[in-house]
């Protein structure tokens, strides 16, 4: 799979280095009043609940640590039941007691970890003595129903092993809950970012086997799956890992069928995770492959460096990760051979203080 920094080929110098200082701008999100869901067939599936699209939302790499925080609440969570619509789901379905009784009832001890969907804890199925994660919707939460029905149809019909496998589900009264494998490792952000204490760095080969595997899994859902599937939350915390740092792709609530046929994309509300959505599907709602193969690049980037997509602890173009390697990208392209010239005027005065001046002189 390939990897681009979504900078475009063009040899225009110029043109490439005013795409860099418009790059703030086309990394937010801004909601397309315009974008219409994709017409469909009237035959209902379950992947229509995949075509179907819930309010535009937003999320933050900040503070959740899982999925990100939403600033506005999807439509779906209103829902109270889905009796009926799980019957294409082809995984367990659980009753809500045997879950209560494979967590101790939730027991503190237990939990995991939280996202936008719920909280998730480790539990032992009494029948199987199988160690899974059982995540539990959070009825006053970011996410709801859609995203539960979404993540347990996508799952439950895929067969890969970088992808997390859906063991079950619980649909019983108002609890909704999804059963998976436990990844014994965490998440890949845990390992990248928030390390434990005396936990030995990522070496070199563990992260490129990491990033491999990421990229097998998204190839899969592109390519192998019918119909086709695009991830649209591509980031280092549904990055999971089992033993021997072995990465499988998680949490599916906002995956979508892509383009089919003659179709080159699919017009949707923008809904993913800031810094990891390509800029052309925030600015325009149509979504293509290719949307998944920048949060790909994203990922990749943090990987190598061992920095977020956005953090603000940073200053000036540091706080954007894709900004930043940008910058130095072009710089290298452009001080190597020797064209200092007037190229740095397009770019924004914090950048040239920070990074062009310096290099300038050195070149002049």
């Amino acid at each position: 799979m390939g990897f681009f920094l979504c900078l475009g080929g063009s040899s225009n110098n110029k043109k490439q280095l005013r795409n860099i200082k418009n790059n703030s701008n086309n990394n937010r999100y801004r909601r397309d009043d315009k974008a219409q869901p994709p017409s469909g067939s009237s035959r209902v599936s379950p992947h229509d609940f995949l075509k179907d699209e819930p309010e535009v939302v937003y999320y933050s790499t900040q503070g959740n640590k899982s999925a990100g925080n939403k600033s506005r609440k999807s439509d779906s969570s209103k829902t109270s039941t889905c009796d009926g619509q799980t019957d294409g789901v082809n995984a367990r379905a659980f009753a809500f007691v045997q879950l209560v009784a494979a967590t101790e009832n939730f027991k503190d001890e237990y939990f995991l970890g939280e996202g936008g969907f719920g909280k998730v804890y480790k539990g032992r199925l009494k029948d199987t003595g199988e160690i899974v994660a059982i995540k539990q919707l959070d009825q006053n939460g970011c996410q709801g129903i859609r995203e539960f029905l979404v993540e347990a149809f996508t799952l439950s019909n895929a067969a890969h092993p970088n992808l997390v496998k859906l063991i079950g589900y619980c649909a019983e009264g108002d609890q909704r809950l999804l059963v998976y494998e436990y990844m014994p490792l965490g998440s890949l952000e845990d390992h990248l970012f928030e390390p434990k204490p005396k936990r030995k760095p990522l070496d070199w080969n563990s992260r490129m086997k990491i990033a491999a595997g990421a990229a097998q899994g998204l190839e899969y859902l592109h390519n192998k799956m019918t119909p086709p599937i695009i991830y649209r939350d591509l980031k280092c915390s549904n990055i999971l890992l089992g033993e021997g740092y072995f990465p499988k792709l998680s949490d599916f609530g906002l995956a979508k069928v892509g383009p089919c046929g003659d179709q080159t994309h699919v017009s949707t509300r923008v809904m993913g995770t800031y810094g990891y959505c390509a800029p052309d599907y925030a600015k325009t709602g149509q979504l293509t492959f290719k949307s998944d193969i920048y949060s790909f690049g994203v990922v990749l980037l943090e990987i190598i460096t061992g920095r977020r997509a956005i953090d603000h602890r940073r200053t000036g173009p540091e706080q954007n990760l894709v900004e930043w390697v940008s910058i130095l990208f072009f710089m290298h392209n452009f001080l190597s051979f020797g064209q200092c010239g007037e190229y740095w005027l397009f770019l924004p005065q914090d950048v040239v203080r920070y990074y062009i001046q310096p290099k300038i002189l050195i070149c002049w």
